[in-house]
């Protein structure tokens, strides 16, 4: 049987509603029968505050596949600090009228937390390979078995083709990719590049929480990495380390929480470099309270 699946209700164009499916047994069903008419699915996981970086993983999705879904989903089991669960922007309205906007013919799935964890809402284990013990998972832990939890049933609910991570999150990327090879689950993982404001700063839902001036002030990040990666070949890693935290010594707007250069593949840090291997350099920083997070191949 072959179904036509309406996702707007009629009004004027800048007035489309985007179909918003919150039960996951309606939408695995929907999935299915798109799936065996032989449409082929992109899935772009969020938790909203939708900014264009976003929409870029939308835009990507959408080219590449016949159908374009998008999830909105707060993940509880991914945070360490209640507080920092109930702060978080909950912002569905006004992510769907931005995913409106930009194509009347993208899926919006929002699950409530019951829907998806029932009365158990705990993260499910993985072995990640060591990839979440170092940086954002050393002072985290279980976040990233959160995160895969959550997107682990999300591939078994939307069933997609291929799945678009950003490369913001690189370490978040290289998990799923994990993941993904740990279950057998069939998906193919597509990185995207990190997209960045006009003067390099990487969009992220927290840079609405900066100041315009701060903004601004705020791609001395990117700089710097584009200075480190510079430095990186004719100096040791140490050098290049050692030199950014003096940089950002002498900037009283920032405090850096740490600067590392690893392993593009293990995560791993590294006091020497090799011949044809890959590497990344990874900064987090605040700047007027808010936690930015960049990373950049070396």
């Amino acid at each position: 049987m072959h179904i036509s699946i309406k996702l707007y209700k009629f009004a004027p164009k800048k007035d489309f509603i985007p179909m918003i499916y919150t039960q996951q047994k309606e939408l695995h069903s929907l999935m299915e029968t798109l799936k065996n008419q032989g449409k082929t699915i992109g899935l772009v996981p969020t938790m909203g505050a939708l900014h264009d970086g976003h929409l870029s993983l939308i835009k990507k999705a959408k080219k590449e596949n016949d159908i374009a879904v998008v999830s909105i989903f707060v993940n509880p089991t991914q945070f360490n600090n209640p507080t920092d669960l109930e702060k978080y922007p909950r912002t569905l309205t006004a992510d769907a009228e931005k995913i409106a906007q930009y194509s009347e013919e993208v899926i919006i799935f929002a699950p409530t937390v019951d829907d998806i964890y029932g009365e158990e809402v705990v993260a499910q284990p993985f072995d990640f390979a060591g990839l979440d013990k170092v940086m954002e998972g050393s002072s985290r832990p279980g976040h990233f078995d959160g995160v895969g939890t959550i997107v682990k049933k999300l591939f078994e609910i939307v069933i997609p083709d291929r799945a678009y991570f950003g490369e913001k999150d690189y370490q978040q990327l290289l998990i799923i990719q994990q993941m993904v090879r740990q279950t057998g689950l069939p998906v193919t993982i597509v990185p995207c590049p990190i997209v960045r404001n006009s003067e390099g700063l990487a969009l992220s839902s927290r840079n609405a929480l900066l100041s315009e001036a701060m903004t601004q002030r705020a791609s001395f990040i990117y700089r710097t990495l584009l200075a480190a990666k510079e430095r990186f070949a004719t100096h040791t890693p140490a050098e290049v380390e050692a030199w950014v935290v003096d940089t950002f010594a002498k900037e009283p707007d920032f405090t850096l929480e740490y600067f590392t250069i690893t392993d593009a593949h293990t995560l791993q840090h590294i006091t020497t470099k090799e011949a044809g291997k890959e590497y990344r350099a990874f900064i987090v920083v605040y700047a007027e309270g808010v936690r930015l997070i960049d990373n950049l191949a070396m």
